[in-house]
Order: structure tokens, then C-alpha cells, then sequence
């Protein structure tokens, strides 16, 4: 259970942290999301989970 606040509190920190310092790169970063194609967004989403979850598997084989 600690690690799983341990990552949640670090998710907020990073985030706030964006939100804090450049929330203008921030504006930009969303408007260049809403042009890109439903489809590619899917597919980066997809990509995204995978990597995570080979971080989470790595992390638990060198004994998280």
C-alpha cells in the first residue's frame, strides 16, 4: 500500500509541478493534442500503458 502512495504522490507532485511553473507550456501542449488524430492519441495511449507497465514489472523484479 505504501508504494502504491508513493507513486500516487509522485503523479501529483509532477503534475502540480507543471501546472505551478509552466502553465502556459501547458495551454500549448493541450491545443497540440486536439490536432492530433483520434487514432494516434489511441495508439500512444496504448503505448504509454505498456511502457508503464514494463517499468512496474521491472521495478518488482529488482525488489520494489
Amino acid at each position: 500500500m505504501s508504494l502504491v502512495l508513493l507513486a500516487l504522490g509522485s503523479v501529483l507532485i509532477f503534475e502540480g509541478l507543471v501546472y505551478a511553473l509552466a502553465p502556459s507550456f501547458l495551454e500549448q501542449m493541450l491545443e497540440m493534442l486536439r490536432r492530433i488524430p483520434e487514432a494516434a492519441l489511441r495508439q500512444l495511449g496504448a503505448l504509454v500503458v505498456v511502457v508503464g507497465l514494463i517499468l512496474v514489472w521491472l521495478a518488482f523484479q529488482l525488489g520494489v
